[in-house]
């Protein structure tokens, strides 16, 4: 029985800014800094390969001295509208109702709230009483393509369901004001908000490319690399300068033994959906699918339109290609990388 991914849908929060005009933003908050580094911080925002991010807060409030308590309450209140608003858009694509929906599992890292936004789903869209739900909570940028995976072993198992994956990230509520580290700098230039639902099926009728296998491949010894660190002020971020590297260590073992399994290899591949974590780790995955004869073109282009949205960053990847009505046959290969460390990989036949 085949598990179908029949509709991604993105949804955008209602403030947005090109680089350049997050810039004298920037130059206020680093007032008080050496002039030298204070260079090299815009430098940073200017070479992140990202050109427009959107944000749940306007940059004012982002660049604001307030509380953990203050964030994270606009970050309750305007990520639940988001999924709202994605996951219409989503079933909206093919024609189905809130109540058609078996399974939903919500995807979020970048704030705290009990109960988790499905419980808001439920309740504002009157979905099914008895609709399983899971959310997702402590995956950070994989966990769009964990959630995928945590739904088709939901769908392989009970023919004629449906199921949601919600992805809804606030990077912009994580911010640390008073953290000058080169973490906070670098990821303040590279992340953006945004939120995107993912419809999937196990009824034979239904349309969309199929999921041939999924795996998760975790690293040993790299708890460190990634995630958050939960302080006073809120949710302060992690991020090794040694992730690239990494990935570029580990890539052999991660592809090719997951492709060997269903008797391809990487030349089989005519799509990659890869996640944009970054302008370096985008161009060391760059690198290593080059030299096999592939591109991430749409990679780069959602990081340049959108920046790194978490968890959401990839299913923008995937509504590139669902878009693109591809030909039978052709296969595609989705991956991303977040903490513990782990890689979440799905491969794909449309």
């Amino acid at each position: 029985m085949a598990v179908k991914i029949t509709a991604v849908a993105k949804q955008l929060p209602q403030y947005y800014k090109e680089t350049k005009d997050i810039i004298p933003f920037v130059k206020l908050w680093m007032q008080d800094q050496e002039p030298r580094f204070q260079r090299k911080v815009i430098k940073i925002f200017e070479g992140a390969a990202v050109d427009k991010r959107y944000s749940i807060m306007h940059p004012e409030e982002v660049f604001t001295a307030t509380s953990f308590e203050e964030k994270n309450n606009i970050y309750k209140r305007e990520v639940v509208k988001l999924a709202e608003q994605s996951l219409k858009k989503s079933l909206e694509k093919v024609n189905l109702k809130p109540t058609d929906l078996d399974y939903i599992i919500t995807v979020s890292c970048t704030g705290i709230m009990i109960p988790s936004m499905d419980a808001y789903l439920i309740n504002s869209l009157k979905m099914k009483q008895n609709i399983m739900r899971l959310p997702v909570t402590e995956m950070g940028c994989a966990a769009g393509v964990s959630g995928i995976i945590y739904a088709q072993n939901f769908l392989k198992s009970n023919p004629n369901k449906r199921a949601a994956v919600v992805a809804v990230e606030a990077p912009t509520a994580t911010f640390q004001l008073n953290d000058y580290s080169m973490t906070n700098i670098v990821s303040a230039a590279i992340f953006g908000d945004g939120a995107s639902s993912v419809i999937l099926s196990s009824y034979e009728e239904d349309k969309g490319p199929k999921i041939i296998d999924e795996e998760m491949y975790h690293f040993y010894d790299a708890t460190e690399m990634m995630g958050f660190k939960l302080v006073n002020t809120g949710l302060q971020m992690i991020l090794d300068k040694e992730v690239p590297d990494k990935i570029a260590a580990h890539f052999p073992n991660i592809i090719h033994p997951f492709l060997e399994k269903n008797n391809l290899d990487i030349a089989a591949i005519n799509h990659l959906i890869f996640h944009p974590g970054g302008k370096k780790i985008v161009q060391t995955v760059e690198d290593l699918f080059g030299s096999l004869g592939k591109n991430i073109d749409d990679t780069k282009e959602v990081l340049r339109k959108y920046g790194n949205m978490s968890s959401a960053t990839v299913l923008y990847v995937l509504e590139r290609f669902m878009d693109k009505n591809l030909a039978k046959g052709e296969k595609g290969i989705m991956l991303s990388f977040g903490p513990g460390f782990s890689a979440q990989r799905v491969l794909l036949e449309w």
